[in-house]
């Protein structure tokens, strides 16, 4: 492998199509303004260094990204590439990551909207993130001691697994599938909509309109605090540590509950069993 080291790069294409090349406190910044340092590249490790240009990373295969800083200058910074691994790393442009396969990003701070998008096998580990639009419509996430904070997160993904997390986030979850979401903080209106086969487990949920048209839900040991308007529309199988403000026409399944200020049914498709335990009573009734 080539050392490339201590050197500034600012024309366009400036290290375009390397191949097993080290680059270790480079600078990719100055009046050319060049893009697309590194496309097309493969077998490339980047150390300590500083990119304020845009597209550094397209199109690349095996790629190993540590201790570097991305700027808000630095628009785009991986497409279309793939095995790629980034540790202690700043990506701070917008759309960082986009239709790239097999990622790693470990003790990363990421400030970028659209991050993620249309990205499969994924895994994520104690990073923290600001962004909009979080990884919608990816596939194969593994996260794992995430805070993550902005709207509209993980929408349209498939088969993901996140534990030990904390979202504060709106919108999150809409048309997700086939996702377990473990040992999480999830702050944010209106989540989960429009899921499929999505299961929360001890989990702590807060916020208005919580999961709502949702088909084979599963909560399991999760305190839920300011829901309101709970489960319309849904198939959900439901077993809530804390009391829930309201529960709204929820289709099919069993919801169980400590508590509940008001049961809502005025839809006369909402047939599912609600469960008040301290009470011990099973509400079935068309008006709470």
């Amino acid at each position: 492998m080539i050392t490339v080291a201590d050197k500034i790069f600012d024309s366009e294409r400036a290290l375009y199509g390397s191949r097993s090349v080290k680059i270790k406190n480079c600078r990719f910044d100055g009046p050319e303004d060049g893009e697309s340092a590194l496309k097309e590249s493969a077998d490339i490790a980047v150390e300590n260094s500083y990119f304020n240009l845009r597209y550094p990373f397209w199109h690349d295969k095996t790629v190993d990204i540590s201790d570097c800083e991305m700027t808000p200058m630095c628009r785009a910074a991986l497409w279309y590439s793939e095995n790629v691994r980034i540790e202690r790393t700043k990506l701070h442009g917008i759309k960082a990551l986009r239709e790239c396969a097999d990622v790693s990003l470990l003790d990363c701070d990421i400030i970028s909207p659209e991050f993620g998008w249309n990205c499969g096998n994924v895994s994520m580990e104690s990073c923290i993130a600001e962004s909009e639009y979080f990884m919608m419509r990816s596939a194969g996430l593994d996260f794992r001691n995430v805070n993550m904070k902005g709207k509209y997160s993980f929408q349209y993904i498939k088969d993901a697994l996140f534990e030990n997390c904390v979202f504060d986030t709106k919108d999150a979850f809409w048309h997700a599938e086939n996702v377990v979401v473990r040992n999480c903080t999830v702050k944010g209106e209106y989540l989960a909509w429009y899921c499929k086969n999505v299961t929360f487990e001890n989990c702590s949920i807060s916020g208005t309109q919580p999961f709502c048209y949702c088909k084979g839900l599963r909560l399991i040991n999760c305190g839920m605090t300011d829901t309101d308007l709970a489960f319309e529309r849904s198939d959900a199988e439901a077993y809530i540590t804390t009391p829930v403000i309201s529960i709204k026409n929820p289709y099919s399944g069993v919801i169980s509950v400590p508590s509940a200020g008001e049961i809502i049914r005025d839809d006369e498709n909402a047939k599912a069993k609600i469960i008040i335990r301290d009470n011990t009573f099973e509400n079935n009734d068309a008006a709470g």
